[in-house]
């Protein structure tokens, strides 16, 4: 057996992993490069011709947005992921198809049904079965990974019995939207991600705090609240908590007798019509949502369709509402892709109203190097937007507890749980001191497992892994 890595060794984009098998093997995960990665090609630069299967272990386009290359190299075998996956993944294709590679709407359409003929749904927990032409068989098992609607680990077993997990994007515990991940009994290699590996997030319970104060401040002194914020999985989980927000101050004004606040004054606006699409698709897979959430629904509360809450669809309302507020600063809530300010509707908003000191950079995920928001997070005083210098006078505040990723504390509570711990990890889908400081906490707690740091090798063929 071999596991071979094609990317998301050595940072957090770009993961695809081969697990090859005698004289075949198949994929998990094909995703795009971002960052200061972002200038390697896209295009498959290793063999394909023996890849049987695609396993995808979610829908972020950093694990699936190599897909339409993958195809154009010739690959044409089965693709294999969680239902929720399933119904979310020609929403994201579509959306990367156009803005990179700026295909019609014709166009698209044709891949999308190319790629829904190869899809396999698997519900979770549930085995799928894969044989290779030279009678080599293994299942895989998809399991909650709690980090998006959908998400999965993906355990692995060998025709000999020896269980390969490969860990995807792992969510953190405790948050009230998605379950939280369970780890397998047993894990004989691991494949493990360190995105946060050398840190620990805020509690759940402060990022709501913190994210209430700053919407007590834009009420009070106007201006927008402006949230970068990927389409799958933070979107939903901010919408989640600012429904639960308003409520809770409105019920704290009545109970206290102070008077009310007309939240009509702060919309809620939701400028990204990908994002308002997987929304929808939160909402019909209810079933995949935490106890909390669940019940919420149960005594009537909509937490993500709210009466303020606003989407804009087309371009023209979206330049209309960045106008609007930078000429009125008027309070208002807007979240828009994309994640780390690289590019979408967000990046409007940033060039705009950067400038007011009335407004709030809310940035609630991982920024990876040379991307916009990892520089607003630096604290400088202007940065470049459309080859202009804008100033920043805007408070950029980071909320690291809405990280869709399990941090350090998770991520050794994960290993540590199982009944059979690995006697292999392979750590990846980190940056080198991440992976470092993951790996030095690991080894005290699993002195007999060999804990391979990815990043600290550079050629290629040193990614690959042989196990007898």
């Amino acid at each position: 057996m071999q596991i071979i890595h094609h990317g998301a060794y050595s940072g957090v984009t770009g993961s695809c992993h081969e697990l090859r098998v005698g004289n075949y093997g198949l994929l998990v995960d094909c995703g795009i490069f971002q960052g200061e990665e972002a200038t390697r090609s896209l295009d498959i630069d290793f063999p394909i011709s023996h890849i049987r299967a695609l396993l995808l272990t979610h829908c972020h386009i950093d694990h699936i947005g190599r897909i339409p290359w993958l195809l154009a190299a010739g690959f044409r075998g089965h693709i294999y992921a969680t239902e929720a996956t399933a119904a979310l993944l020609p929403l994201m294709l579509d959306d990367s198809l156009k803005i990179q590679l700026n295909l019609n709407q014709e166009q698209r359409a044709q891949f999308i049904n190319l790629v829904s003929s190869l899809l396999r749904p698997v519900p979770f927990d549930c085995r799928a079965s894969i044989t290779f032409p030279d009678g080599e068989k293994l299942t895989a098992v998809f399991r909650q990974a709690g980090h998006i609607l959908g998400s999965a680990y993906i355990e692995m077993t060998l025709t000999d019995g020896h269980v390969v997990v490969f860990s995807g994007d792992l969510g953190p515990s405790n948050t009230p939207l998605l379950v939280d991940p369970c780890p397998p009994n047993r894990a004989d290699t691991l494949v493990l991600e360190t995105t946060y590996g050398n840190r620990r997030h805020d509690r759940i319970q402060d990022r709501s705090h913190r994210l209430a104060a700053v919407i007590e401040r834009s009420l009070k002194d106007g201006g927008a609240i402006i949230i970068p914020a990927f389409s799958v999985g933070r979107t939903q989980e901010l919408l989640f908590d600012i429904e639960a927000i308003l409520s809770e101050l409105t019920q704290h004004q009545k109970a206290n007798g102070l008077p009310p606040v007309d939240w009509s004054r702060l919309p809620v606006i939701l400028d990204s019509p990908l994002a308002d699409k997987v929304t929808e698709q939160y909402t019909l897979f209810q079933r995949l949502w935490a106890k909390e959430a669940k019940e919420k629904v149960m005594l009537g509360r909509h937490p993500m369709s709210f009466r303020q809450f606003v989407t804009i669809d087309s371009h023209d309302e979206h330049e209309a509402l960045v106008n609007r507020l930078k000429q009125s600063g008027e309070p208002a809530i807007v979240i828009a892709a994309s994640g780390m300010c690289t590019g979408g509707r967000v990046v409007n908003y940033l060039e705009a109203l950067l400038p007011d000191s009335r407004t709030d950079v809310v940035l609630v995920g991982y920024q990876a190097k040379g991307t916009l928001g990892k520089t607003l997070l630096s604290g400088v005083e202007s940065v470049e937007i459309n080859k202009q210098q804008v100033p920043v006078n805007a408070s950029v505040h980071e909320l690291s507890g809405y990280s869709a990723h399990a941090d350090q504390k998770d991520l050794l509570a994960f290993v540590t749980a199982m009944e059979t711990p690995p006697s292999v990890i392979r750590l990846v889908h980190g940056d080198a001191d991440a992976q470092h400081a993951l790996a030095d906490e690991l080894r005290p707690l699993l002195p007999g497992c060999d804990i391979i740091i990815t990043a600290d090798t550079t050629e290629k063929a040193s990614h690959t892994a042989v196990i007898s």
